[in-house]
């Protein structure tokens, strides 16, 4: 291998490791949250059918449904059906809302959609 061939391949294997690690990074005392959940296609089915029959407001029409968005404080967020927690036991703790025929979980620690169930 040539000298500079060598030099670029050990400063993108550099650059690499630093932006793995920097992802991976947290401030201190900021509290661990989670952006995604990871639930089962049957899982899904689960929560959609039990929520699709409980009686809640709908959200607002400009309330952001996408994983990651913060979920503003005008929006009601109820809290999750004991049938579901039996479940799904991960998402207990999960608030939801519905909106355009979806199920939308929300991390109560930020108000983060971490799902949105079609």
């Amino acid at each position: 291998m040539k000298p500079n061939s060598m030099i670029s391949m050990v400063a993108a294997l550099a650059l690499l490791a630093g932006v793995s690690s920097a992802q991976g990074q947290q401030a201190p005392g900021e509290p661990i949250t989670q952006t995604k959940i990871n639930l089962t296609l049957e899982q899904r089915h689960v929560i959609k059918e039990i929520i699709k029959d409980v009686k809640v407001q709908p959200a607002p029409a400009n309330t952001e449904t996408s994983v990651g968005a913060k979920v503003s404080e005008s929006v009601p967020l109820n809290p999750m059906p004991t049938e579901v927690s039996e479940k799904v036991p991960q998402i207990k703790t999960h608030l939801f809302f519905l909106k355009d025929g979806r199920v939308v979980l929300v991390d109560p620690k930020d108000r983060t959609v971490v799902e949105a169930i079609e």
